[in-house]
C-alpha cells in the first residue's frame, strides 16, 4: 500500500497540490487523470521519491518494492537490452553482479565462498534464476524481438528503448507499479498486451494515460485532479465521466431548487414584514433563509476543444487509386507493391507494428516522398489535408500563431482566422505567440486548425494524438466520427480506431492486409488468431532451445 499524508507542493506562490491525503490499496489500479498542468507526472513524481513535496509525506507499507517507468531513454545506454530489464528489481541485479565478481576472482578464497553461498540463498530466494527467462518474456510480449535481447541499448530505436524502460518497470512483481504514459509510443498490439499483464496484475498500479480505452480495460478506480485536490471514483474512465456529470448535474438542480425557495422566501419576507400579524411568519422566514447555502460549484480546470472538419464541396464517387507502389528504405522493402481503391464512405484505419511503413505511405500519398515503383491517383473532386506524425518543419520559424495560419486560410481576414484558433483554445494573446516556442500540445492544435481551416474533403492523419490531453483526443474523435468526407488515419488511441474506422489496413513485411470491418472485429477474425499463434509459437520454440 502506498498513501499520501497531507501533500502539499507549492511552485511559487501557487500551490499545485494542497494538503491532499489519500490512500492507494493492493488489488486496484488507479488511473491518475486531469488537464494538462494539473501535475499528475509532478504527483507520480512525488509518489516515487523523485521529488520532495513542500509539505506532508508519502508512506508505503514496510518491506514493499517500488517501481517506476523511466522517462530517460538514454539512461541505459551503456547496457545490454535484459540487463536493462533486470535492473526493474535493483536488489537483484546487484546480487547478480556480486555472484559473477566473486566467481570471477583467481585467488577465490574461503570467505568468498561463503559469501557466495549467502548470495545464492538470496537470489533463489528472489526467483533470481527465472529472472533472464522472465524478462525475455516480458520484451517478447511488448514486440522486442530475441535477437535484440543481447544488443546493447544504444543500438535500439526510440521506440524500441521505450518498451524495455517499460518492460523494467514491470519486471519482478513489484508492489506498487506507477506507470506515467505507458502507451506512448507503442502500438496497438503491444497496447492490447500491457492492457492483459496489467489486468491479471494482483498489486497496486497509478497509471497516468491519455487513452480512454486504455482507462477503460485496465482501472478500477480513478483519482481525479482538479482544484488542486485529488477526488478517488470508484469504477474506470467512463464511469468516472458519467458519476462526475451527474454529480455536477445535481448540484445544479438542487441549487436551482434552493434559488427558487429563496426567492419564495425573500418575497414573503419584503411583503410582510412591516404587517404586525405576520412579523413573527416574517421571523422565522428570515432565520430560515439564513440557514440556506448553495453548494459552490466552481469551473473545471479542464478545457475542450472544438474541432468540427467541414469540407467546402462534396467529394465524388472517385476517390484514391493506389496501384502496386513500392519503396525501399535503408535496405528494407517496406511497402511491397501496395494497392487498394478508397471509396467515398471510407474511413480507414492503417494499424499495426510497422510505424515506418504507415509513415512512408502517408508521405508518398501526400506527395512528400516519391516511391520506387507504382503510382496513385487522387480524384478529381478531392482535396486532401495531411497531419504529419513528424510537424517540426512546420514551425522553425518566427511568425506568430495568427500569421502561420493566415497563410493557409482561403480568407485573410484576421478575425476569421481568430475564430478557428479560439475553437482550439488559442485566445487572446495567444494569438501573437511565436510558433517556434509552442509546446507539443500546442502545435498539434495548430496542425488541426490548419486542417479545419483548408476546407479539404480528404484527411490523411499520421498519430494525431500525440502530445494531446484527454479532452483534446476527445474532441478530436468527435470530430472525425461527424466528418463526412473520407479519412486515411493511424492512430494508438484504440477508442479512436474503433469509433471512427470501418476499414483497417495493415501493412506486413510489406504487404497489405485490407479489412472492410471494425477493429475490433479485426483483432477478433481468425487472419489475425492465425498471426498471434505463430507469433507465439515462434517465441514458445526460441525459448525452449
Amino acid at each position: 500500500m502506498i498513501s499520501t499524508s497531507n501533500v502539499t507542493l507549492r511552485v511559487g506562490k501557487k500551490a499545485l497540490f494542497e494538503d491532499v491525503s489519500i490512500k492507494f490499496t493492493e488489488g486496484n489500479c488507479y488511473g491518475l487523470i486531469g488537464a494538462n498542468g494539473a501535475g499528475k507526472s509532478t504527483f507520480l513524481r512525488i509518489l516515487s521519491g523523485q521529488l520532495e513535496p513542500t509539505n506532508g509525506e508519502v508512506v508505503i507499507t514496510p518491506g514493499q518494492r517500488l517501481s517506476f517507468l523511466q522517462q530517460d531513454h538514454f539512461k541505459y545506454d551503456a547496457y545490454p537490452v535484459l540487463d536493462t530489464v533486470i535492473m526493474g528489481n535493483a536488489r537483484l541485479y546487484e546480487i547478480m553482479k556480486e555472484k559473477e565478481a566473486i566467481y570471477m576472482k583467481e585467488d577465490f578464497t574461503e570467505e568468498d565462498g561463503v559469501k557466495a553461498a549467502e548470495l545464492e540463498g538470496e537470489f533463489a530466494t528472489m526467483n533470481g534464476w527465472e529472472a533472464e527467462s522472465d524478462a525475455a518474456s516480458l520484451l517478447n510480449g511488448l514486440g522486442i524481438e530475441t535477437d535484440l535481447h543481447d544488443r546493447q541499448m544504444s543500438e535500439l530505436t526510440g521506440p524500441q528503448k521505450v518498451k524495455v524502460l517499460l518492460a523494467q518497470a514491470l519486471f519482478g512483481n513489484p508492489d506498487i507499479l506507477l506507470l506515467d504514459e505507458p502507451t506512448n509510443h507503442l502500438d496497438l498490439d503491444a497496447i492490447a498486451w500491457l492492457e492483459e499483464f496489467l489486468i491479471n496484475f494482483d498489486n497496486t498500479v497509478i497509471v497516468v494515460s491519455h487513452d480512454r480505452y486504455f482507462l477503460n480495460k485496465v482501472c478500477t478506480q480513478i483519482a481525479d485532479i482538479d482544484y488542486g485536490k485529488i477526488q478517488l471514483y470508484a469504477g474506470n474512465y467512463d464511469f468516472w465521466y458519467e458519476s462526475s456529470q451527474l454529480m455536477i448535474k445535481q448540484m445544479k438542480e438542487a441549487n436551482k431548487k434552493k434559488e427558487e425557495k429563496i426567492k419564495e422566501l425573500q418575497e414573503f419576507i419584503q411583503r410582510f414584514s412591516a404587517n404586525a400579524s405576520k412579523s413573527k411568519q416574517a421571523t422565522s422566514r428570515k432565520r430560515a433563509l439564513e440557514k440556506i447555502e448553495l453548494d459552490e460549484i466552481k469551473p473545471s480546470s479542464r478545457k475542450y476543444p472544438y474541432i468540427d472538419f467541414r469540407p467546402d464541396r462534396e467529394i465524388g464517387n472517385e476517390v484514391l487509386s493506389v496501384e502496386n507502389l513500392t519503396k525501399t528504405i535503408d535496405g528494407v522493402k517496406v511497402l511491397d507493391g501496395i494497392s487498394f481503391i478508397l471509396g467515398r464512405e471510407d474511413k480507414v484505419a492503417l494499424v499495426g507494428p510497422n510505424e515506418q511503413a504507415k509513415t512512408v505511405l502517408f508521405k508518398i500519398l501526400s506527395g512528400e516522398m516519391e516511391p520506387d515503383e507504382g503510382s496513385y491517383k487522387w480524384g478529381l473532386t478531392t482535396s486532401q489535408a495531411y497531419f504529419p506524425k513528424d510537424n517540426s518543419a512546420e514551425f522553425d520559424n518566427d511568425d506568430t500563431i495568427v500569421d502561420w495560419l493566415t497563410q493557409y486560410s482561403p480568407v485573410k481576414d484576421v478575425t476569421y482566422v481568430r475564430g478557428f484558433l479560439g475553437r482550439m483554445l488559442f485566445a487572446g494573446e495567444d494569438g501573437v505567440k511565436k510558433v517556434r516556442v509552442l509546446s507539443g500540445g500546442e502545435k498539434v492544435r495548430c496542425m488541426l486548425s490548419k486542417m479545419m481551416i483548408s476546407g479539404a474533403n480528404v484527411l490523411m492523419l499520421d498519430e494525431p494524438t500525440d502530445h494531446l490531453d484527454m479532452e483534446a483526443i476527445t474532441a478530436l474523435n468527435n470530430g472525425m466520427m461527424k466528418f463526412p468526407g473520407v479519412i486515411l488515419f493511424s492512430s494508438r488511441d484504440h477508442q479512436i480506431v474503433e469509433t471512427t474506422a470501418n476499414r483497417i489496413m495493415e501493412i506486413v513485411n510489406g504487404k497489405l492486409i485490407d479489412k472492410i470491418t471494425t477493429y475490433d472485429e479485426y483483432l477478433a477474425s481468425d487472419e489475425m488468431a492465425r498471426k498471434r499463434q505463430v507469433f507465439t509459437v515462434t517465441d514458445s520454440q526460441e525459448e525452449d532451445d
